[in-house]
């Protein structure tokens, strides 16, 4: 039926505007048949994370028994706000069950979770509870704006697991918490904008594929931004190569743009072009900017980040809303290290573009020169003359240390290794339903899939058969069609610049027996394309 559509119309939106189309088309097709409505175009997770959630919303509870002690009029419904002093020790016996009855729902975590932060990072009880308490009944602006105190501490060693446990580096990050990944990205592009360190004509290189914004962004009228592909391809098992990094050596590059595990290929870099990065920015591009985005780095065993190999060139990106199933929750966070390039090609701009960068934030400090980049990204992510009012709502950073604390506890790592067992599961299942092998990649985090069609065909039918598919289909008849005759949502690969007859598969999203259904639906369609190339040479449609 997709041969009824002008797919021409469709081709310059980003893929997750192409989906509201696609949903309409497969409930349609679905409708009254019987084939499932099935959308595995987002990548929100269908499971949340319990133990940090009820510790969370009992801390609530108790929090209004503190605001209470200190002014009470429930005749109004008003109370005070918390109090420090003796607070460990009333969160203790609140969260204690009396005698033959039951703790209430969070009561273990909740206090597990304080008491394990107060003896690993040495915080003061009653600080770190007044804290916890304050913040999750929202009744103050963030302080320090970047991010609070205790939380900014967690959070630094949660980050140095999620995102380093492979290569952890001896350096400390500035951490400021945000709302959620798209949030990071929002203000980075501003900062690196505003501190001229990025310009209009200036050329950043991307490792495609690429999460969709990554490739809009950098080409608005705002950044006007040149781009070029530093591409990975499934030939080379999504991996950089040396010719992908010579790329990088011209320095009219500026910047190297990167998603870590990559989405859609999510495979992450391997330690091998780990090094190889490395070696190459130390010994021929040490000004190279790199913006690492690693959200689904807590997916793949030991995973190395870019960030903890080349600290002082990085800025590195992380959300907590797909490894908690929180993306409601907006929950990211920026860090930079202490020392780093950024702070140093600000100090050193020519005397012009330093006077203009720094007068913007002169309401902000009397030294602006020594103004930090970290503190700058907080600055412009509110204008700068709105930066009293900056940072990431207290709650959510309450939600944030708790999502941290409860995982540093788990030795074992065994909700990180049930999450993987789940899309393992559900990968395997589209497999077996396509009818093909793929060799096993631990570097595979399999939260998302790449269908590359031009791949697969040219394995199994030939390489006629793919030009043929190149010169008669179009790259959005696949999605399209897996909508239209199947029920299926499935993003085209195109919009990440992956492929472009391919299709992006969220392994988190569905029921784990949607997924042969999937697989099925998706050799259908290829199935179809064989027959269509042999009927137009006059061949048998089989064998």
């Amino acid at each position: 039926m997709s041969e009824t559509l002008d797919l021409h119309k469709y081709e310059n939106l980003s893929p997750f505007e192409i989906k509201d189309e696609l949903i309409k088309l497969a409930q349609k097709e679905t409708r009254g048949s019987a084939h499932s409505y099935l959308n595995a175009g987002r990548g929100n997770p269908n499971w949340i994370a319990t133990k940090a959630r009820s510790a969370f919303f009992l801390l609530g509870q108790f929090a209004l028994t503190e605001a209470q002690r200190h002014r009470n009029e429930p005749q109004v419904g008003l109370a005070g706000t918390p109090q420090g002093p003796g607070s460990y020790d009333r969160l203790k016996a609140y969260c204690t069950a009396p005698e033959g009855q039951n703790a209430p729902p969070g009561a273990d975590t909740l206090v597990s979770a304080v008491d394990f932060a107060i003896q690993k990072f040495g915080f003061t009880p009653d600080d770190f509870v007044l804290e916890l308490t304050d913040s999750v009944i929202g009744d103050h602006y963030p302080m320090p704006d970047r991010c609070l105190k205790h939380n900014e501490v967690i959070v630094h060693e949660y980050l140095m697991w999620a995102m380093c446990a492979g290569h952890r580096p001896d350096v400390k990050f500035d951490l400021y918490a945000v709302e959620g990944g798209t949030a990071a990205m929002c203000y980075i592009f501003k900062a690196l904008k505003n501190q001229r360190l990025l310009n209009a004509g200036d050329t950043i290189a991307l490792g495609t594929p690429i999460f969709t914004p990554y490739l809009e962004m950098p080409v608005l009228e705002d950044y006007g931004l040149n781009v070029i592909d530093v591409s990975s391809e499934e030939e080379d098992h999504f991996q950089l190569t040396d010719d992908d990094l010579e790329q990088l050596a011209d320095p009219k590059v500026k910047a190297l743009f990167l998603v870590n595990p990559g989405n859609p290929s999510s495979v992450a870099i391997s330690p091998e072009v780990l090094a190889r990065l490395v070696e190459f920015v130390k010994t021929r591009r040490p000004d190279l900017i790199i913006l690492t985005d690693d959200v689904y780095g807590t997916f793949v065993p030991n995973f190395q980040s870019v960030m903890g190999h080349l600290p002082e060139n990085t800025i590195g990106v992380y959300s907590y809303s797909k490894y908690f199933g929180c993306t409601g929750w907006r929950l990211g966070v920026i860090a930079v290290a202490e020392n780093n390039i950024f702070d140093r090609m600000i100090a050193d701009a020519p005397t012009e573009t330093k006077a203009v960068v720094n007068a913007r934030y002169t309401p902000l400090t009397p030294d602006p020169s020594n103004f930090k980049f970290i503190d700058r990204i907080v600055a412009d992510s509110r204008d700068v003359a709105l930066n009293h009012t900056a940072g990431l709502s207290l709650p959510q950073q309450v939600m944030m240390t708790l999502f941290s604390l409860v995982e540093l506890m788990d030795e074992d790592k065994s909700y990180q290794a049930f999450c993987r067992g789940i899309l393992e599961h559900r990968f395997t299942e589209m497999v077996e339903g396509m009818g093909i092998e793929v060799a096993e990649n631990p570097l595979y985090d399999r939260y998302y899939g790449i269908i590359d069609f031009e791949f697969w065909l040219r394995k199994y039918v030939g390489e006629e058969v793919v030009g043929w598919i190149k010169d008669n289909v179009h790259p959005l008849d696949i999605s399209f069609k897996l909508a239209q005759d199947h029920g299926i949502v499935l993003l085209n690969g195109s919009g990440f610049d992956a492929p472009n007859w391919s299709a992006r598969v969220s392994f988190a999203n569905l029921d784990d027996s949607a997924y042969r259904q999937i697989g099925r639906a998706v050799r259908a369609v290829a199935i179809g394309y064989v027959q269509a190339y042999r009927a137009s040479k006059g061949m048998p449609l089989h064998g």
